[in-house]
């Protein structure tokens, strides 16, 4: 191989660890996952990083931490260093300052106020490469990308449902559809969520109190912010007061969602009844479902979701299957809302 093409095996080979190493940082929280490595220049990794979270050193600053001199290396990291002063300083100074030669990564920084750290590299004088693995890097970090972007969360949209389709009996009972191993993977995907949105009805009649837990029961480690999407008020004996909530006081989704976004929320897990669930489908602001389907029939008129306003098979809101899964007797069913559907699609 010419030396171009060795350098960029190199850098691929480097950023496809960088990106292992950002999936030790969490999922929640409203930072990205990022991971960096330090390159010799002879190429071999001298020091590698990831972010731990909010207010903790970005994934360059700790890998810098582990070296006595970073002159003349190379930065490998999954995102383009940050421009900014939030709860840490600059990546791009940081990395400029400690004379990094090259800084080589894999997306543009999306943020407002984050971007621009490749500008500022340049003009310091350093070697910027970007574009390395981006398609692989913008697949890793597609929610937080999208969210970021879109400046609204990410939202999954969770239901259970018996083989026709209905999420509860005749007489409104609804405990268990699933069998533990979908009610146990409900709490897992809770504890990957920033926040759980259900609606005033869901509250007023279950009292959930949206905890993820364990398979003892224990909490996990994060625990989703509840949403109660409404303008009825909430009992004062409701579990959630308990732990505390955030109360929309509206209807209005693309409101609740922006003022989310503001409040650092980038992974919305949608849990309520039918009357919420479809209301997100209608509004085309759903990027994902996941509905778990138990080996049971009920009939009746208590279906999964209600009115979405279309009459005809035409305005039918087409879906992408992702994936399929057996949980216990269940089954899990992950879809999405194809790119063009009559419906769906925000840009």
């Amino acid at each position: 191989m010419t030396a171009p093409q060795q350098d960029a095996a190199l850098y691929e080979h480097a950023m496809r660890h960088a990106l292992s190493l950002a999936a030790n940082g969490p999922v929640t929280g409203g930072n990205p996952q990022v991971g960096c490595v330090l390159l010799s220049p002879d190429g071999e990794i001298v020091a590698e990083g990831w972010h731990r979270g909010a207010g903790t050193p970005h994934a360059e600053v700790d890998a810098l931490s582990k070296v006595s001199d970073a002159r003349g290396l190379t930065a490998v990291v999954t995102l383009e260093p940050c421009n900014h002063y939030g709860r840490t300083g600059p990546c791009s100074i940081a990395l400029a300052e400690a004379g990094v030669a090259r800084v080589v990564y894999a997306v543009d920084d999306p943020g407002r106020t984050s971007a621009g750290g490749a500008e500022y590299l340049r003009t310091a004088g350093v070697d910027v490469i970007p574009g390395v693995l981006r398609g692989e890097a913008e697949t890793f970090l597609e929610k937080w990308l999208t969210a970021t972007r879109r400046g609204t969360p990410w939202v999954t949209l969770k239901w259970a449902a018996t083989l026709d389709g209905r999420s509860a009996a005749s007489d409104g009972s609804s405990q268990w559809i699933t069998g533990t191993a979908a009610r146990q993977r409900v709490h897992e995907q809770r504890g990957e969520s920033d926040a759980i949105l259900v609606g005033t009805g869901t509250v007023i009649a279950d009292d959930p109190a949206l905890t993820a837990r364990g398979d003892a029961g224990e909490f996990l480690e994060h625990q989703p912010i509840p949403v109660v999407i409404g303008e009825r008020a909430i009992p004062a004996d409701a579990k959630l007061r308990e732990r505390g909530f955030v109360a929309a006081g509206t209807r209005d989704l693309e409101l609740v969602l922006g003022d989310l976004f503001g409040r650092g929320i980038r992974r919305a897990y949608v849990e309520g009844g039918p009357t919420l669930a479809s209301a997100f489908i209608a509004a085309g602001l759903v990027d994902e479902l996941l509905v778990f389907v138990a080996p049971k029939l009920l009939g009746g008129p208590r279906t999964a979701l209600g009115d979405l306003g279309i009459s005809s098979i035409d305005g039918a809101i087409d879906l992408t299957f992702t994936g399929v899964e057996a949980l216990g007797d269940d089954i899990l069913i992950t879809a999405r809302p194809t790119s063009g559907a009559s419906s769906t699609g925000r840009e």
